[in-house]
């Protein structure tokens, strides 16, 4: 009787630690979720030559999948440059939020050699990634800064500006329209782009 109690108690710790392990194999392959309240995305505006005017975008999400793909949605229409009308140009004129919402970015990343970053640890890449943006898709190429603040939150942040051409994206009218409208003698078509984004760990 004592021996099959004794086999029981095994069997019964081995069922628990059998769970402990699949919960904890599943945490480990948690992915990460943009936090959009803490993450930013700037783009500068040059006009008349010398004149640069930093904006950015109140809503974007994205996310960090345990398979390795990576996602990032931009809402074009929470464009803010600190001006209203401007806004509402910018949305009208430049990105035709009606017809084209959002930019979107795609691309890959190793979950593993994020996964095994301690805190306070850090790694710097060159990512390739796909922009669609007004139904354009291009490769961009982004030097970033992945940095594990702690077990739950990563932050990546650019270390360079990414450059965009408006050509490369058909926006080049639309840049035109802004410069008439506002009496501009010049707006640059090349747009320097820089971020922030911090990642929190998903809860399975």
């Amino acid at each position: 009787q004592t021996g099959r109690t004794t086999m029981k108690i095994k069997r019964t710790r081995f069922k628990i630690a059998a769970l402990a392990l699949l919960f904890a194999s599943h945490a480990s392959l948690a992915g990460w979720q943009l936090d959009n309240k803490a993450s930013v995305v700037n783009f500068v505006s040059i006009k008349k030559s010398a004149i640069a005017e930093v904006h950015h975008f109140n809503s974007i999400s994205g996310l960090l999948s345990d398979k390795g793909e990576s996602s990032i949605d931009i809402d074009l229409a929470s464009v803010e440059t600190n001006i209203g009308i401007r806004n509402e140009r910018m949305q009208k004129m430049l990105f035709e939020t009606n017809l084209f919402p959002k930019a979107k970015i795609k691309g890959k990343y190793d979950p593993n050699r994020l996964r095994k970053l301690r805190p306070g640890e850090s790694f710097n890449l060159t990512q390739e990634s796909q922009l669609t943006l007004h139904g354009e898709a291009q490769t961009v190429s982004t030097m970033v800064r992945v940095v594990k603040l702690n077990d739950q939150r990563v932050l990546i942040s650019s270390l360079k500006p990414v450059i965009l051409n408006v050509g490369d994206y058909k926006l080049f009218q639309g840049v035109e329209k802004l410069k008439q409208v506002a009496g501009l003698p010049s707006i640059s078509s090349a747009i320097p782009i820089t971020f922030s984004l911090m990642y929190q760990l998903e809860k399975k």
